[in-house]
C-alpha cells in the first residue's frame, strides 16, 4: 500500500490542476448560460479535495491509522460532491470516481493488518 499511496498522491496532485481549470471553465459556462447549476463550484471542491488528499497520501505513505481516516474523509467528500453536483459538467463524474477509488483503497489500507517480519 506504500507504493499505491505515493502514486495516488502524485496523480491526485497532478489531477488537481486539470480539474481546477475545467471547473473554472464550467463555472463560467454555468454563469453565462444562467442555468442555476453549481457544477463549477462543485468541481473546485473536488479539486481542493484532490490536492489535500494527495498531500496527505504522500505524507502518510508509511501507513498510519489517522492518515488513512483522513484520506477516507477527504476523498469521500470529493466523491460525494462530484457525483451529486456534476450537472452538465460530466467530466466531474470521472474525477469523483477517482476520489471514490482512492477512498476505497484507504479503507482497504486501514483494515489490512500489517505483516509481522519476525
Amino acid at each position: 500500500m506504500k507504493t499505491w499511496k505515493l502514486v495516488s498522491g502524485i496523480l491526485s496532485i497532478v489531477l488537481f490542476a486539470m480539474v481546477s481549470f475545467q471547473s473554472c471553465a464550467a463555472g463560467v459556462s454555468n454563469t453565462l448560460q444562467d442555468n442555476g447549476e453549481v457544477s463549477g463550484s462543485a468541481g473546485l471542491i473536488v479539486a481542493i479535495m484532490l490536492l489535500v488528499g494527495g498531500i496527505v497520501s504522500i505524507a502518510t505513505k508509511n501507513g498510519s491509522k489517522g492518515g488513512n481516516i483522513a484520506l477516507i474523509v477527504l476523498f469521500g467528500i470529493g466523491a460525494l460532491c462530484g457525483f451529486t453536483l456534476a450537472g452538465s459538467y460530466t467530466d466531474l463524474n470521472i474525477w469523483a470516481a477517482w476520489c471514490l477509488v482512492c477512498a476505497i483503497l484507504a479503507i482497504v489500507s486501514l483494515v489490512k493488518k500489517p505483516k509481522n517480519n519476525k
